[in-house]
């Protein structure tokens, strides 16, 4: 398959598209994980080749860096397809306030994990706290088996 390939969409012809798999290239992105995108709607596509190989503009350079931008603040696939299909279906509607309410669901989602984080920490601390002679390997946790032979009486 060359690299770039002529698309046919309609009857109409669509100059230098690209392959999946050049898109995978230039943007970094998974082919696998292209193809999910395509799959959800998030990236534009040119259509199918005469091959039925899938076909790509540049626009969607510009979709895959949005995704991997929202990705990188937290939303899942499906609030970004969420947020894609109001800011595709709904274009007289602004999709800055859409997003910022999504935003802040990520935020309060951050802050209930980091929560989570901060209290594994504390019981990592207590577990060493309470387990120092067999962390330090100044005593064996094997004493505490059952079916160790170092187990006491």
């Amino acid at each position: 398959m060359p690299e770039d390939a002529t698309a046919r969409t309609h009857g109409t012809v669509s100059a230098s598209a690209m392959t999946i798999g050049v898109l995978a290239r230039r943007t970094g992105v998974p082919v696998k994980t292209l193809r999910e995108y395509e799959d959800l709607g998030l990236i534009y596509t040119v259509g199918r080749s005469a091959g039925n190989y899938r076909l790509f503009g540049e626009e969607a350079l510009w979709c895959v860096a949005v995704v991997g931008t929202l990705r990188g603040l937290g939303l899942t696939l499906s609030e970004i397809r969420e947020l894609t299909a109001i800011y595709l279906g709904r274009t007289d509607e602004p999709i800055g306030p859409r997003l910022a309410q999504t935003l802040q669901a990520v935020r309060v989602r951050t802050k209930a994990r980091i929560a989570e984080l901060q209290a594994l920490l504390s019981r990592i601390a207590e577990y060493e706290a309470d387990h120092t002679e067999e962390l330090s390997g100044r005593a064996d946790f094997r004493v505490h088996d059952p079916r160790s032979s170092r187990h006491g009486p």
